[in-house]
């Protein structure tokens, strides 16, 4: 994980002093050096802040072409890439490093945009050519790494996180109607929380001239039709093609210059990441796993039985519950939005904790369970609504083993209790997913004004409140609500993420209320976030 910026102005030059600036920002994504360049004219900079992973020698960043005419900084990683070095070469290219970054540069030299279909790898990238007046940036095809872009005065910024560009001079604004969708649908793959300040989508890149400014998409998913020739395969090929790609990914992902670890639970998912790479390792690969307090949520015993099957390092990383709430602020700082569950901020310790164990590179299944249908609101749907060739009574058993076999996923993933029918929604979309089926109505009273609250609560764990004043605001189902003068409910405490939500919400929809920046509000409530994991609220 490098990080990166580049800036291009139509007006004057940039300002040195800036650039560092903004890369320096970057420090936590790459510890190992920043440098910078910025173009003869100074209208054009590129700031790079790099974590070494391949080519601990030569492969600092920028990286020039050989004519000096095109630089380029990269954040990711290009798989196979010793193949394609092979492959400029005998066509004649001098690679000044032997960085899995530059084959990029001279891919784009050979090839130009349609470079892009012959790089395989998670990456973020922007490119600067000299020649054509042009500034090229892409991101991977499913966005993997991110890339974020914001227009301010005369200039184009990009970078890695939006911190970047705030520290480079663009303004730290809200977009209240980003904040409203992310908060209802989980946001947009093109919008962030800020004003003014967007992202490069996965799949598709970015060219800037002088002149103009353009987003274009180069890859998509392709699925087979109905009647497609590809459907009609035994399960054993499709099974057999499966292992053999996931197979050669994983076997890619271990190339580097630094120890590789990997990421742990009792999923099949991160215990089939974890077997195949061992099988293509001579030492053991350290696995890591997150422990907790918990038993709904612990998967030790099932990961340390897998380390042991792989003859893996088995690593545990102990959590307790108020390790969580005291870290909430922190994972949100990092990763620049809300986070409604404790999924992020999980992930943020496990990732601290790997760091501080020396390692730089660790592999994962995440992912896995969007494309295959791991979740069990995934598999109610392909129960639900693909009912070619079922049987009712094995289809009602299937529904009736994922509630009883998934007990955190009731009331969150999975429709729980009878509730009404989303009649506008199925009529419209000839179906409803299960997280928008709500729960069973609950009142509540207020412990500030007495008033009784209507809790409309979903299965998305979000809910709709009124109060005494008539104020409509988004809530948690987990005892986290709003009420008119107070962030309480009951006697405990409220959320301080799903406060600042409603006072957000609230200031879009019905009240004009201003809202402070995110972090500094998340910060100076740190101390009640805690009691948003301990037991849940009863009236």
């Amino acid at each position: 994980m490098c990080g990166i910026v580049a800036m291009f102005s139509r007006g004057g030059p940039v300002s040195p002093a800036v650039v560092q600036k903004a890369t320096r920002r970057l420090y936590h994504r790459g510890p190992d050096g920043q440098r910078h360049w910025i173009s003869p004219d100074g209208r054009v900079a590129l700031g790079h802040a790099r974590l070494s992973i391949i080519d601990l020698t030569t492969g600092d960043q920028p990286i020039a072409s050989e004519d000096g005419r095109k630089h380029i900084i990269v954040n990711g990683e290009f798989y196979d890439y010793e193949a394609t070095q092979r492959e400029l070469e005998r066509a004649g290219h001098h690679l000044r490093t032997r960085s899995d970054s530059e084959i990029a540069l001279h891919l784009y030299e050979d090839l130009g945009i349609q470079c892009l279909h012959q790089l395989r790898g998670e990456f973020a990238f922007v490119l600067w050519d000299e020649n054509h007046r042009t500034l090229f940036a892409a991101r991977d095809r499913f966005g993997i790494k991110p890339l974020f872009y914001a227009v301010h005065g005369e200039t184009l910024y990009l970078a890695s996180e939006v911190k970047a560009l705030f520290a480079a001079g663009v303004p730290a604004r809200w977009d209240a109607e980003s904040v409203a969708q992310a908060t209802e649908f989980g946001g947009h793959q093109m919008r962030t929380l800020f004003e003014g300040v967007f992202q490069v989508p996965p799949g598709h890149y970015l060219v800037a001239t002088d002149r103009h400014t353009e987003l274009n998409k180069y890859w998509d998913f392709n699925y087979p039709t109905r009647d497609s020739a590809a459907l009609h395969r035994s399960g054993a090929d499709y099974a057999a093609e499966f292992r053999h790609v996931l197979e050669e990914a994983v076997r890619l992902r271990l190339r580097a210059d630094v120890p590789v670890g990997c990421y742990l639970s009792g999923g099949l998912d991160s215990c089939a990441m974890l077997g195949l790479a061992a099988k293509h390792r001579r030492d053991p690969i350290r696995a890591f796993t997150l422990t907790f307090d918990r038993p709904d949520y612990d998967e030790e015993k099932e990961a340390k039985g897998m380390a042991s099957r792989a003859g893996a390092d088995f690593f545990p990383i102990p959590i307790r519950q108020d390790d969580l709430a005291d870290n909430f602020a922190d994972a949100i700082q990092q990763s620049e939005t809300f986070c409604f569950n404790a999924h992020g901020v999980a992930k943020y310790l496990l990732s601290r904790a790997v760091r501080d164990a020396g390692y730089k590179v660790v592999i994962t299944g995440e992912g896995s369970d969007e494309i295959l249908g791991g979740y069990a609101h995934f598999r109610r749907d392909m129960v639900l609504y693909n009912r070619d060739g079922q049987n009712p009574g094995q289809a009602a058993a299937i529904l009736q083993d994922l509630e009883r076999l998934n007990p955190v996923s009731r009331g969150l993933l999975l429709p729980h209790g009878a509730a009404k029918p989303l009649e506008n929604v199925n009529r419209v979309l000839g179906l409803c997913h299960p997280g928008l089926k709500p729960s069973p109505h609950v009142a509540r009273r207020c412990s500030r004004c007495g008033t009784l609250i209507l809790l409309k609560g979903t299965a998305l764990g979000r809910a709709i409140i009124r109060c005494s004043a008539g104020l409509m605001s988004v809530g948690s189902s987990m005892a986290a609500m709003r009420c008119t003068n107070r962030f309480t409910f009951g006697q405990r405490r409220c959320c301080p993420v799903t406060s600042l939500i409603c006072s957000v919400i609230a200031w879009r929809w019905r009240t004009r209320l201003r809202v402070a920046c995110l972090f500094s509000i998340i910060r100076s409530w740190r101390f009640s976030v805690r009691n948003l994991y301990t037991k849940k609220f009863t009236a």
